[in-house]
């Protein structure tokens, strides 16, 4: 018997008879061992490459369900949730509110790396009263360790200070008011919250003069809490704010036009 033994290269094809060594069509190339060579996955997606479209029906092209694809496959590259897939985002969002909030990033931004950096804080006893430890941000009475204020503004009616010493942070913040409604709103709204002080730990009962909410950070805040979600929650107390008195503002107009409606009905 005549055992014919050559070398199989990967990507090319060649049909060999393993009894007399001549080419035929139709039967797979064989080792000597007797098993059938496997083409390479780069071989098959060569030949589905070349595969004439003309030869298969517009239905066939587009099936509906195109989950399962296989390698080969003449629907492989018209698979519509292929080619969605491959086109770039092409809609921009018109939303108010996250408008807003992208105009607003580079100033809570900015805020966000001064507070950072405002709460290196580390314990300090009183130089006037012994075995006292108290906020010298508020005790005012050693100058030199106190620290150069920062006022971060992002217009006339929004603005932040941070007023840092060694062992205390002060933060100040001025909420935007475009009108009367909204400054009765935000005065009631920081007046419910400094009621409350006591459960917010590092919210001040009354703000510093020009501003209409204060916090007051010290090391013992630092040392019991995680800095950086100490600066996580002023930062999403200044995004929410906003929103807040937006809402309120909103639902006192509807509240005020239903009572102006019904009282005006009966002279209809």
């Amino acid at each position: 018997m005549l055992e014919v033994r050559h070398q199989v290269v990967p990507g090319r094809r060649r049909y060999v008879s393993g009894e007399s060594g001549v080419a035929s069509a139709g039967q797979p190339e064989r080792e000597s061992c007797g098993y059938d060579v496997i083409k390479p996955q780069a071989a098959l997606e060569a030949q589905a490459s070349h595969v004439n479209l003309s030869n298969f029906p517009p239905s066939s092209l587009h099936p509906k369900d195109t989950g399962n694809v296989r390698p080969g496959d003449a629907s492989l590259t018209t698979a519509p949730h292929l080619t969605e897939a491959l086109q770039p985002p092409t809609s921009t969002s018109t939303n108010p509110a996250e408008l807003r909030s992208q105009s607003l990033r580079p100033y809570l931004q900015c805020v966000r790396s001064s507070l950072t950096a405002a709460l290196t804080l580390s314990n300090f006893a009183s130089q006037t009263a012994e075995r006292h430890n108290v906020p010298e941000i508020e005790a005012q009475t050693s100058p030199e360790v106190l620290l150069q204020p920062l006022t971060i503004a992002r217009n006339e009616n929004e603005r932040v200070l941070i007023e840092p010493s060694i062992n205390s942070v002060r933060i100040s913040i001025k909420i935007k008011q475009a009108d009367e409604i909204e400054h009765i709103l935000v005065h009631k709204f920081t007046r419910f919250l400094t009621q409350r002080a006591e459960s917010f730990f590092i919210l001040r009962r009354k703000p510093i003069k020009g501003y209409d909410i204060s916090f007051l950070i010290t090391n013992f805040h630092t040392e019991e809490m995680l800095k950086h979600k100490l600066v996580d929650f002023i930062i999403q107390f200044m995004e929410e704010v906003d929103k807040e008195i937006s809402e309120m503002k909103l639902f006192l107009n509807a509240r005020a036009r239903f009572v102006a409606e019904s009282f005006l009905t009966p002279f209809d």
